[in-house]
């Protein structure tokens, strides 16, 4: 044993280095965006628990590093949820140990170089797994998928048009595996070098014969960000301001951000008349977030509200994918407590039950959605198919202003573009907020969270279906067969082995004769 591995010998080294190699991926990420980092930041994780003595080593190794991944992606939320942030990491994390075993059953020592193909397939598809896991609603949705990174990357944004975000995720984690076999493993060559060609075998034919958006026309929508206001009254008056600059600039929908709009519409008549008279003025609809108690029915919701010329549409979405602790607490009876160590919500919000696609006029259909439902692939998918012609999405971020949070939103609206083949607007309360073409590309600048303004963007529309919403999610679902097959080899090798073998009856020697009957 070498020096340094002597000195990982202490579980508690080890541990603390496994975080730090899980939590480097985060750096691909916003506000980093080193982009380039994602297909060699597994690498080190990925050594550390090859070499760990025992498969339940390489587990805590695998919980341990993404403890760090998960502490790492979401430590902006620390002022929120205080040291309730670690026991979330911890509890996620756990879904990266049986990973971590994964790693070790097929790397450790001197893998062959069928043991180190099987790798190429089995280990991405493990870490699809855990990335489906954790993207339920319940556990904090699918916010930093290691595919989400790729986001400006044009060739990544291509597949992600074929396979969504996980495509991109499963060729990441393929091609880290086949550079930390080529770097760890001696006499590996081929078949690690095999597995980058693939992946980039993979990447050219996405990128010359997946199908590509036709451009079809266009549309000017324009976002308001009336930037941090403390007061609902005092912020719906500045959006008041910026939404009457746009008079006169010939826009077809005006999208304020999440929250900007503190009171039940239909509680105050006045607040409508006032959005009705600037949409009047300014020739187009305007699509505004209540966040308020409904006047008619019980409890506080998250709404997307449509608002003409002539008052309220009749149009609305309300939320259907909270934040946990932000807007509900899961087990209220339970982790009620986190009230009293963070900012967790004091009282649950109540969730939407179906989305909605939205007529605005000028023939145009739009798909909203709220905060960090962004994040979620299933929800624009779905839009896009029930017609949706540009998907919207309401954020606010204020909590966050000055952490990665705001570029990580952002940033989501590229891949779920890039996936439907339909233009994204995400429109923010204090920034950032961004516009992105149906292949996923930017549309103008960045509004940034230093800003107070209202901007328009000329938003070129799209037509045709990309593969990613005429297949959905197949990359999960072929991760998982995957595993199911290579569980249901593994058992059966392991039945084959402990089956007892057949009886033989003792061979007779020359003088014996067999018994006569009756004697």
């Amino acid at each position: 044993m070498n020096s340094f591995g002597h000195w990982l010998a202490s579980p508690w080294r080890r541990s603390t280095v496994a975080v730090l190699a899980g939590a480097l991926p985060v750096l691909a990420f916003p506000a980093p965006s080193l982009w380039w980092l994602a297909y060699v930041a597994l690498v080190p994780w990925i050594a550390l628990i090859r070499s760990a003595p025992t498969a339940k080593r390489a587990a805590y190794d695998g919980w341990a590093g993404g403890f760090g991944f998960m502490v790492g992606m979401h430590h902006w939320l620390l002022p929120s949820l205080s040291v309730f942030i670690f026991v979330i990491g911890a509890l996620l994390g756990a879904l990266w140990a049986p990973w971590g075993a994964l790693v070790r059953h097929f790397l450790a020592g001197t893998p062959s170089r069928g043991r180190i193909a099987a790798a190429l397939a089995v280990l991405p598809s493990g870490w699809l797994g855990v990335e489906l896991v954790r993207s339920w609603q319940g556990l904090g949705g699918p916010w930093g998928v290691l595919g989400a990174s790729q986001w400006e990357v044009a060739p990544a944004l291509r597949l992600a048009s074929v396979g969504g975000v996980w495509l991109i995720s499963f060729l990441i984690v393929a091609v880290n595996v086949a550079l930390a076999v080529l770097v760890t493993v001696r006499g590996s060559r081929v078949p690690a070098l095999a597995g980058l060609v693939a992946t980039a075998a993979v990447t050219s034919a996405a990128w010359m014969w997946s199908p590509r958006p036709d451009t079809d026309g266009g549309t000017r929508i324009a976002v308001v960000q009336p930037g941090v206001i403390d007061g609902p009254d005092r912020r719906f008056a500045r959006e008041e301001q910026l939404t009457r600059d746009l008079a006169g600039q010939d826009v077809d929908l005006i999208v304020w951000g999440e929250s900007s709009v503190g009171f039940d519409l239909g509680d105050r008549p006045d607040l409508s008349q006032r959005i009705a008279a600037l949409s009047a003025e300014t020739g187009a609809d305007i699509l505004v977030n209540v966040d308020a108690r409904r006047s008619d029915k019980p409890g506080i919701y998250k709404s997307s509200v449509l608002v003409g010329p002539d008052g309220l549409t009749g149009d609305r979405y309300d939320k259907m994918r909270l934040v946990p602790f932000g807007e509900y607490i899961p087990a209220r009876s339970l982790l009620g407590w986190a009230t009293s160590v963070g900012k967790a919500a004091a009282e649950n919000r109540r969730h939407g039950s179906e989305q909605v696609v939205m007529d605005v006029g000028h023939g145009l259909k739009i798909g909203p959605m709220v905060c960090f439902e962004s994040a979620f692939p299933d929800m624009s998918r779905h839009l896009a198919e029930d017609g949706s012609q540009v998907l919207i999405a309401q954020s606010a971020t204020s909590s966050f202003q000055q952490s990665w949070a705001p570029e990580q939103h952002a940033s989501l609206a590229a891949l779920r573009a890039a996936e439907t083949g339909r233009p994204m607007v995400h429109s923010t309360l204090t920034g950032v907020s961004a516009v992105y073409d149906a292949s996923g590309q930017r549309v103008g600048q960045w509004v940034g969270t230093d800003a107070s303004t209202s901007r328009v963007y000329d938003v070129p529309l799209a037509t045709g279906t990309t593969l990613y919403v005429r297949f959905g999610d197949w990359p999960v679902h072929a991760s998982l067969l995957v595993l199911a097959v290579w569980c249901a080899g593994l058992l059966g090798r392991r039945f084959r082995r402990s089956a007892p073998a057949p009886r033989v009856p003792p061979a007779r020697t020359a003088h014996e004769s067999p018994a006569r009957p009756g004697r």
